[in-house]
This record gives C-alpha cells, sequence and structure tokens, in this order.
C-alpha cells in the first residue's frame, strides 16, 4: 500500500499537476479576520498587521501600504465591509475578494459613506494569505442585497514555471492588448475582454454585474479610455491573474485621471477574460 501511495504522489509531482486543493473559504476567512482587526485595533493597525512587504494602496496614486500606513497616524472612525464576490487560484497563492463597505466616523454617527472594495491577496513564503492591493469607490446606499458569489477553482494544481517571469510577460501582454484595444473602441474593447460573469466597479454608480449591464453603461456614458499597464502578476496555477494601472477616462469635453485594478480568469478555451475591473478617481 505505501509503494502504491509514493507511486501516485511521484506521478503527480512528475507530472506538475494534481486536483484543485484550495478553497475560496480561506480567504474568505482572511477577510473576515482583516475585518475583525480593523475593529479592534483601528484602521492604521488592522491594515498593518495584514498587509504584504509588497502590498499596494492607491492614495491617490500606487504607494507601498506598509510604508504609507506606517507613516500616517491613527485614523479615525469606522470601518466595516463584506465580502460577496470572490475567487481563489487552484494552488491557493492568489485570491482576491470585492464587496460593499460602509465608513462612520463614530458608531453613533449617523452619516455613513458607501461604497465597494476589491481586495487582492497572495501567499507570503510561509504559505499565509497577505493582503497585497486594496482598493474602492464610493456611491450611494445600495438599494437592493447584493448575491453573494464566491467559487471554489475547478482547474488542477501546478507545478511552477521553469521561467517565473514567464507568466508575469504572458498577463502584461494581455492587459497591454486590452488597453489598446478600448484606445481604440471602448465598446468593442470590453465586447472582446469581459466574462459573463464580470464585476465592474465605477466612482459613483453601484456595481454593474454581467456583461450586458456593463455593455450598456459603457456605451450610455460614451466614455474613452486611454490606460497604461504598472504591474501584474499570476497565480502559479495559471487560472487566476491581477493587473493594475493608471488611465485618463474621457466623456466629452471633460478628462479625469483614474487607478484601475484588474483582476483576470482564464476560461475553458485558454483565454484570459476580465472577471473584476474597479476604476478609482485620483483626486486633485
Amino acid at each position: 500500500m505505501r509503494r502504491i501511495i509514493t507511486a501516485i504522489v511521484f506521478l503527480a509531482l512528475f507530472s506538475g499537476e494534481v486536483f484543485a486543493q484550495a478553497k475560496v473559504q480561506t480567504v474568505v476567512d482572511a477577510e473576515v479576520a482583516f475585518n475583525k482587526a480593523v475593529a479592534k485595533k483601528g484602521i492604521k493597525d488592522g491594515f498593518l498587521s495584514v498587509i504584504d512587504d509588497e502590498a499596494v494602496v492607491f492614495r491617490p496614486n500606487a504607494v507601498n501600504a506598509k510604508e504609507f500606513y506606517t507613516r500616517i497616524e491613527k485614523q479615525p472612525g469606522n470601518l466595516s465591509w463584506q465580502p460577496k464576490f470572490g475567487r481563489i487560484s487552484a494552488n491557493g497563492d492568489l485570491a482576491f475578494t470585492a464587496g460593499p463597505y460602509v465608513y462612520q466616523n463614530s458608531a453613533a454617527d449617523t452619516d455613513k459613506v458607501y461604497g465597494h472594495y476589491v481586495s487582492v491577496w497572495r501567499n507570503d513564503a510561509e504559505g499565509r494569505l497577505k493582503l497585497l492591493i486594496d482598493l474602492g469607490i464610493q456611491h450611494p446606499e445600495p438599494e437592493s442585497t447584493e448575491i453573494i458569489d464566491l467559487k471554489d477553482p475547478t482547474g488542477k494544481v501546478l507545478a511552477p514555471a521553469k521561467d517565473p517571469f514567464a507568466p508575469k510577460r504572458l498577463i502584461m501582454g494581455t492587459d497591454d492588448t486590452f488597453n489598446h484595444s478600448l484606445a481604440i473602441s471602448t465598446v468593442a474593447g470590453y465586447k472582446e475582454f469581459l466574462s459573463p460573469e464580470a464585476h465592474y466597479y465605477f466612482p459613483g454608480f453601484e456595481p454593474l454585474i454581467g456583461t450586458d449591464k456593463i455593455m450598456k453603461f459603457v456605451s450610455n456614458e460614451g466614455i474613452s479610455i486611454n490606460a497604461k499597464t504598472t504591474s501584474v502578476g499570476r497565480a502559479v496555477s495559471n487560472d487566476l491573474a491581477y493587473s493594475y494601472g493608471t488611465a485618463i477616462i474621457k466623456k466629452g469635453a471633460l478628462s479625469s485621471n483614474y487607478n484601475y485594478v484588474r483582476i483576470w480568469e482564464l476560461d475553458a478555451s485558454h483565454k484570459w477574460n476580465i472577471l473584476l475591473e474597479v476604476f478609482s478617481a485620483v483626486e486633485k
């Protein structure tokens, strides 16, 4: 029996893949623990307790999160959020959640700020999920309850690529291609790259879910987008990736600066599609 088990393990390692083991509940638990840490320690110390050494926050542009939160004074107020949308890679090394948040100056304060957050998580050297990217938008108080969309991965666990930079180059190229498509035609670009389950977060608007709603929004708003990639990352299991960068969005004669974060997923035909995109305005 021991020989049989050893042979199975050897074959799995030799082939570089085994069946998926990661569960999306892992990143949900990390997000809930993060929320509790912020409630107990405050915003500054709560963030410092979970962020990766290379974590990025947008204040208003991309800066190192650890340096930012170490430098600032403790922030007042109560911040809470709920993960409603999330995925984790088959290897469990990359994940994200997104959902609604509420901010109040104090527990008794009736003046609340509503919005949606996006958190990207990755494993550290000890295999613990750490917060890598944090970005959010504000919008009016939601009129309806958001449907929960948390799914386990369906792919297989893979061995690391022989060239560690190849996966990043692929996602960088994909993000650049999408940005080029947007510059030519916003509608056509989204039509080509959106996942059927895509979520779209834009400041001042409640989340748009599904290609039909997103395409209608983009078409009705009549916006043009000129975006540039800053950085990317991809799961070892080649099923989940992220990118972030800057964008200039024009509507008529008006032009505004934004940061963006995208979550990419690989579909059954091995095409990378956008599962989530969020734009955050760069306040002057």
